[in-house]
């Protein structure tokens, strides 16, 4: 089984792009922001591979980190979201903004790919939420660190945010920033921080 390919970029196309190995060319289906990543033809690259075997095919799934390949396996995991699905979703969220959307119940931030509507939204969110923090290959600039996006201060901060009208991806970067340099405040502490934090961005 394939797990990783390391070659140079021959050919990039919609949604997929040929890797040369050694001569041998791999047609490896891609996320827009793996896709993004390719700035030019010749370039060398490393793809982490996630190998599907059916009766008709074998298709290759590539990713630029570990997370977001690790993401994509989670993902179609949860029953209607199948492989284009998946990499939809990854091509408009990275695993940061996953993690962070799923933490934060933001249903909303998933229907921005294409085939995910309102209802399998919310079915990701529901089924995924525990998985929010705990991917291993997350950069250390995620704003939600593992104990905090899993914390009910948080859920409880982002709902009152949102009860005073401001947006739940708001609400969400905002708590997250907060916790992160202060991990043991409190709901009160940190509504408080997150409502002086955004008046400092929007001032």
């Amino acid at each position: 089984m394939i797990a990783k390919l390391t070659g140079v970029v021959d050919w990039v196309g919609d949604g997929f792009l040929i890797l040369d190995v050694n001569g041998v060319g791999y047609r490896v289906f891609c996320s827009g922001q793996t896709l993004s990543k390719c700035s030019a033809k010749g370039m060398q690259m490393s793809l982490w591979i996630e190998t599907q075997v059916r009766e008709d095919h074998i298709h290759l799934f590539g990713f630029a980190d570990a997370a977001e390949k690790e993401w994509f396996s989670i993902l179609t995991n949860v029953q209607g979201v199948g492989a284009k699905v998946g990499l939809a979703i990854l091509s408009v969220l990275t695993p940061n903004d996953l993690s962070l959307a799923l933490a934060t119940g933001d249903s909303k931030a998933l229907t921005r790919a294409g085939g995910v509507g309102p209802k399998l939204a919310v079915r990701i969110v529901t089924e995924l939420k525990g998985k929010a923090g705990m991917i291993g290959g997350v950069s250390d600039d995620m704003p939600v660190s593992a104990g905090a996006a899993g914390s009910g201060v948080m859920n409880e901060a982002v709902s009152a945010l949102v009860n005073l009208g401001y947006g739940r991806s708001e609400a969400g970067m905002v708590v997250g920033t907060v916790l992160k340099s202060n991990p043991q405040a409190n709901v009160s502490d940190v509504i408080r921080l997150s409502l002086k934090e955004i008046g400092q961005n929007h001032g």
